[in-house]
């Protein structure tokens, strides 16, 4: 049986990777994942809204650059860059980002609805 997602290889150029938009002044490449796992980097312009949403992935974030309030489950903190987020699965998060910046987001399990076409 094939698995549902092929993967991404072992090396992972982000030249080679398309940029998606998500949401207005957000956008993301997906960069390695399999089924288990995923990486994801994702750009903000200042003022930018990671909305709130929920998913049964456990999600760990770190914050390359720049400033986000940081919302999980109801209890708000500021991060910058250095700091990180975990959430666990179906907790309601978002993020608003304050001054531009970047995050590196890491899913178990991979985030099928992410997965580039083909892959």
């Amino acid at each position: 049986m094939e698995p549902i997602i092929q993967g991404s290889g072992p090396f992972i150029k982000t030249d080679n990777v398309e940029w998606e938009v998500p949401d207005p002044g957000i956008t993301r490449q997906v960069l390695g994942y399999d089924g288990e796992l995923m990486l994801v980097r994702v750009v903000f312009e200042q003022g930018a809204v990671g909305t709130p949403h929920r998913h049964p992935h456990r999600q760990v974030s770190y914050v390359c650059k720049g400033a986000f309030d940081v919302t999980i489950d109801g209890k708000t903190t500021t991060l910058r860059e250095g700091d990180s987020f975990f959430v666990e699965p179906d907790l309601l998060h978002g993020a608003v980002c304050t001054e531009a910046g970047e995050l590196l987001d890491v899913f178990a399990p991979a985030r099928e609805t992410f997965v580039p076409e083909g892959g």
